[in-house]
This record gives structure tokens, C-alpha cells and sequence, in this order.
């Protein structure tokens, strides 16, 4: 009676992960307390605190690199590419998953066998393809290049969930009269709402961040992401620190949110999926 369940193993493991947290986040700090130090107090000291402030490095940055119109880029190919992937995944497992023979297997093994290629064994012909169809230097094809590059990966993750989603509820659903199409939206959609979110997660992640097949398709300052409108800021005989370290801070802002806000809806639906079965 009365014993605590709070032991000094417990005390250790919790000390031992605020220490972790802090090592992780030591880069993150640098990068933040720099953004605020002028060019030379970068380069004489990067870990020492800034001795003033100077907000106008953020300034500066928002108006060198055009930020509003790279962060309407970013926004626009992420949320457009994550909603083709999610369409096109989920539809696409949920049908090899229900359906059986050798055509399906095989056609999984094709789709998870894609994501083996290495990015820089495809660059060339992908340049080329880009140019034969008329998609380079476009939003849309971006979008398109994300899509076929992504669908492997997002097939994978939405087959094994699709598999673990008892078959009696859609068979009580088409007794019901659902034809395909409201089976899968009304019925099937609604319970792959965890996986979705990890999707939209991981998607999110790669497509915000990704720096090289947006450097091989978008010539035109216009449409540059994010990332490459950061990397203007460097060249062979120049790098400008005090303004690209304010551009990052920004960049992240959204992606730290959008990972944040999704996270809690994961653990909601982990939750929720535990008590289910």
C-alpha cells in the first residue's frame, strides 16, 4: 500500500532524455541566435550569445529573397502534391490490398520495388522526359515529378494498414447498397485517417525541404521553393549568413507547426485504434 510507482530508474531515464533533447536541439539554437548577429560576430564567435539583437536581419532577409513569393511556391507544391498522393495511394493500396491473384502481388512488388532507385540513377532521363512532355520549369510538373516519386513509398504505407481493416465492414457495407466509390470514401477513407496523417507528415517533410529536383526542374526565379531561394544567398565568393540564417528560422516555422498540430491527431488515433482492437 502506498508504494510509489516513481522510481529512481525512472528518475535517470527522464534525466537521460531531457539531456538528449537538449543535444538535439543545440543546432537549432545556433542557428536562431545567429540570425540576429551581424555578418563578422557570425564568423568570430557562432555559439556565443548576440550582444544586441538586430531584427533586421529578418527584414533584410524577407526582402532580398522574396520570401512571400518562395513561401506561396513551398505551400502550393506541398499541399498540391500531398493531395494528389494521398488520393492516389490510398485508392490504389486499398484496391491491391482487397484484391487478390498474382497480377496484384506483382504489381505491389513493382510499386515497393521502385523505392530502391536511387534519385541520382534517374536525374538524367527525368530532365529529358521533362523537356519531351513539356513539364519543366512549371509548378504542375513538379507536382507531377513529387507524385511519381512519392506513390511508391505512400502505396506501401496505406497496403499494410488497408490489411490490418477487418473485411466485414466493407462486405456490411455493400449489403447496404455502397457501391466502389462510396465504400471507399465513406466507409474505407475515414478509417485510414492515422496512416493518412503519417503520410501527409512524411510528405510534407520531404517535399518542404527538398532542394535538388527542385534545382533541376525550376529555372525561373519565379517559381523557386524555399530552399532554393535560401541558396541565392550563397555563391563561390560570398556566403551571407546573417541573412540566410534569418531565411531558415522562417522556412521551418511552418513545417515545426504543421508537424505539431498533426502530431496530436496521430496519437488521438493511435489511442483510438488501441481501444478499438
Amino acid at each position: 500500500m502506498g508504494t510509489s510507482k516513481y522510481t529512481i530508474k525512472h528518475f535517470i531515464v527522464e534525466i537521460f532524455a531531457i539531456i538528449l533533447a537538449l543535444v538535439f536541439l543545440i543546432p537549432f539554437y545556433i542557428v536562431v541566435i545567429n540570425s540576429f548577429k551581424d555578418f563578422s560576430n557570425i564568423l568570430m564567435n557562432a555559439t556565443a550569445w548576440p550582444e544586441t539583437f538586430l531584427f533586421s536581419n529578418y527584414v533584410k532577409a524577407w526582402n532580398i529573397i522574396d520570401f512571400p513569393k518562395a513561401l506561396f511556391n513551398s505551400f502550393f507544391i506541398t499541399i498540391l502534391s500531398n493531395v494528389g498522393l494521398v488520393v492516389i495511394s490510398s485508392m490504389a493500396a486499398w484496391k491491391i490490398a482487397r484484391s487478390s491473384g498474382k497480377k496484384n502481388n506483382f504489381l505491389f512488388l513493382f510499386f515497393v520495388a521502385a523505392m530502391i532507385i536511387p534519385f541520382q540513377s534517374v536525374m538524367i532521363p527525368l530532365v529529358m522526359w521533362g523537356k519531351e512532355l513539356g513539364i519543366m520549369n512549371s509548378r504542375l510538373g513538379l507536382i507531377i515529378m513529387y507524385l511519381g516519386f512519392g506513390v511508391s513509398l505512400n502505396i506501401f504505407l496505406y497496403h499494410g494498414f488497408v490489411k490490418s481493416i477487418p473485411k466485414e465492414i466493407e462486405e456490411a457495407a455493400v449489403i447496404d447498397g455502397c457501391n466502389s466509390f462510396k465504400l471507399f470514401w465513406k466507409i474505407v477513407f475515414p478509417l485510414l485517417k492515422s496512416i493518412t496523417v503519417t503520410v501527409i507528415i512524411l510528405n510534407s517533410l520531404w517535399i518542404w525541404n527538398d532542394f535538388m529536383l527542385p534545382l533541376i526542374t525550376l529555372n525561373s526565379a519565379e517559381l523557386h521553393t524555399i530552399p532554393l531561394a535560401i541558396n541565392t544567398l550563397f555563391d563561390q565568393f560570398m556566403n551571407q549568413w546573417d541573412k540566410a540564417l534569418p531565411a531558415m528560422v522562417m522556412s521551418v516555422g511552418p513545417i515545426i507547426f504543421l508537424y505539431l498540430f498533426l502530431q496530436r491527431h496521430i496519437l488521438k488515433s493511435v489511442a483510438a485504434g488501441a481501444v478499438k482492437s
